[in-house]
């Protein structure tokens, strides 16, 4: 029985390698093989078959509607499943692509549930998800779960420390468990990543001095956030706290607007580090350190933009 395989097509390694080590836990039988942007992916798909691709929008040399376009267009590639997983969530994008030919659609930041589901739903309407199923272990560990965590480590669990413990200071630390929050406003329903903006809570007013605001698209929900800092490789983001605790690595998207022409920006990237943002284990806020992992010019132009127009005048060192 000839193997399923699949092209990973996004031109930041994070992403390729989160999507590739979610469908080997799944799929162990699968078969792989990635590529960093359209062009190299035309490359591949001009010499060799797939079964599916899995494919982001924006990437630097041949964006993901122009490959989708492309396949389109060749007699072989025509009915190939082919699933965008991009930040564009928006109305108008899912539209656009629906008419240049998509089998499927992932928002940023998924679930291994959300990406598993679409995979095969794809594969089911060619006839090769039998196949794939066959492959299955019969036991799925219990940990393999619904975040970008349990995808990174291959299901193993975090160590969680006692329930008293404060919330992790030292940066690198991974997140521990922390006492209950102060009551804060219902988190937004999970799945709904391409909701219009949640509005801040008027309750309790965020921290002073940030350098601009966004919006934070977490796995499990989104969250307005303070821009305290700004470089070309991270962000440094205060968020309110919630009941369910962001985690180190998990991915996410970084929605910015700003200028007058109301410019939108969607960053893709991961949290390398939470710590509190009060010095005190109930800390109200939390302090998050969003690293990116888009290559992207236009992407890179942009932030340079903000940082000269003095969205984020204040600068900070990675890790510091």
């Amino acid at each position: 029985m000839s193997k399923v395989s699949v092209l990973v097509v996004d031109d930041a390694s994070f992403i390729r390698d989160l999507v590739k080590k979610c469908l080997r836990n799944y799929f162990p039988g699968i078969r792989i093989e990635d590529a960093v942007n359209g062009r190299k992916a035309q490359a591949l798909l001009a010499r060799e078959a797939f079964d599916l691709v899995l494919c982001d929008w924006e990437m630097p040399e041949m964006s993901g509607l122009e490959l989708l376009t492309w396949c389109r267009e060749q007699d072989n590639l025509k009915t190939m499943p082919f699933v965008m997983v991009t930040s564009r969530g928006d109305k108008e994008n899912v539209v656009q692509a629906i008419q240049a030919g998509v089998s499927g659609y992932v928002s940023k930041p998924f679930t291994n549930e959300q990406l598993l589901t679409k995979v095969k739903q794809a594969l089911n309407k060619v006839g090769k998800l039998d196949t794939l199923m066959n492959s299955a272990p019969t036991k799925m560990n219990s940990a393999f779960g619904n975040d970008s965590l349990s995808a990174l480590t291959g299901g193993k669990a975090a160590v969680v420390a006692p329930a008293t413990a404060p919330v992790a200071a030292n940066p690198f630390a991974k997140p521990v468990a922390a006492p209950a929050p102060a009551p804060a406003a219902a988190a937004p329903s999970r799945g709904l990543l391409n909701s219009p903006p949640v509005k801040a809570p008027a309750a309790s007013a965020a921290p002073s001095g940030g350098r601009g605001q966004g919006q934070l698209r977490l796995p499990n929900g989104i969250q307005q956030c303070v821009i305290k800092a700004l470089s070309l490789k991270e962000a440094l983001l205060v968020v309110k706290r919630t009941e369910a605790l962001p985690q180190v690595l998990d991915s996410a998207v970084l929605d910015l607007e700003q200028g007058d022409n109301a410019e939108v920006a969607r960053l893709n990237g991961y949290l390398h580090a939470i710590v509190a943002h009060e010095q005190k284990p109930d800390s109200e806020w939390l302090q998050l350190t969003f690293r990116f992992v888009d290559q992207d010019a236009q992407k890179l132009d942009y932030i340079s933009r903000l940082i000269a127009r003095g969205t984020a005048q204040k600068h900070f060192v990675p890790g510091a």
